[in-house]
């Protein structure tokens, strides 16, 4: 699997039982301190091979760090922030690469197994499923926010705990039910990455928008226009694919649009085993996990909001 449908990772198949699963991502700072930023970013790599159905195995650092301007105690929290993510999710830093450069950035290559037959692609949703997404949207908006001295604690906090939560409880839950296809909600919103499915799928997609989780101040910072550039396009990319059924206020429209950085997992599961996998998930500790929605026959390729 590579580059066809949008997939999370490449994949590639070493034997009969294993195939490697690839990944690499990394980014600028998005909170201001150190050790979450390096949390957030290891959570957001390591969350690709979760959404394949894989499970991590060895990661290595990609860093590009300031290092005459700036002092090394904020690099080393960095990567102590990264290294407690990976060895919380089982892996093992196995080294990396830095660079000298004017701008903080981090993040990892992660390399993961998964059984070439239990394999999870964002290709494989069916008429009927019921779509469940298990993190709540906004920490762009709110990232955003924060950015312009404008976010509350309380919110930089919810999304910080958001962001730093690993996809790891929701993988096993998952996999142990069984769901027909998943994709992890990124860099192109829920609306990007629900379209994807549905183009690579050949469905629809019906979401109810208020049934979505979402951050309840990210609704107000986007009431005050404190809206990320990549949200914008997101809008702009993918608003020709999704048509509103229902009353959705700008705002919500925006959250829905909304960039994410280490967001929830998109699961497409058979209709009748949908109950249960929220269930299992909560017992897991995946809280805001919430059913928004369902695979539909047609529109194909296209979102329909409720």
């Amino acid at each position: 699997m590579g580059i066809d449908h949008l997939d999370d990772a490449g994949v590639y198949r070493l034997t009969e039982d294993i195939a490697l699963v690839q990944t690499t991502d990394f980014f600028t700072p998005i909170v201001d301190d150190p050790f979450s930023f390096g949390q957030i970013a290891a959570a957001n790599a390591l969350s690709d091979v979760y959404a394949m159905g894989g499970r991590p195995l060895t990661a290595m650092n990609v860093v590009a760090f300031p290092i005459e301007k700036m002092n090394g105690s904020i690099l080393r929290e960095i990567l102590r922030g990264g290294y407690s993510k990976i060895h919380e999710a089982g892996a093992i830093l196995v080294g990396g690469h830095s660079i000298d450069d004017p701008e903080i950035k981090y993040g990892l290559s992660v390399t993961g197994v998964v059984h070439p037959d239990r394999i999870l692609a964002n290709a494989r949703a069916r008429p009927g499923d019921r779509l469940v997404l298990t993190k709540p949207l906004g920490t762009g908006i709110i990232g955003t926010a924060l950015k312009g001295e404008m976010a509350s604690q309380e919110a930089v906090k919810k999304i910080t705990e958001s962001m730093t939560m690993l996809n790891h409880a929701a993988y096993e839950v998952m996999v142990e039910v069984g769901v027909n296809a998943c994709t992890d909600i990124t860099g192109f919103g829920l609306l990007g990455h629900a379209m994807e499915m549905a183009i690579a799928s050949d469905v629809g997609i019906a979401i109810k928008s208020q049934s979505v989780p979402i951050f309840p101040e990210a609704e107000e910072y986007a009431t005050m226009g404190l809206v990320p550039a990549g949200t914008a396009r997101n809008r702009e990319f993918c608003s020709c694919r999704v048509e509103i059924s229902g009353d959705i206020s700008n705002e919500k429209m925006d959250i829905l649009y909304d960039a994410q950085t280490s967001g929830g997992l998109l699961i497409s599961i058979e209709g009748e085993k949908a109950q249960r996998l929220l269930e299992q998930l909560h017992a897991k500790g995946v809280q805001p996990a919430a059913i928004i929605g369902e695979v539909i026959e047609e529109p194909k390729g296209r979102i329909v909001l409720l």
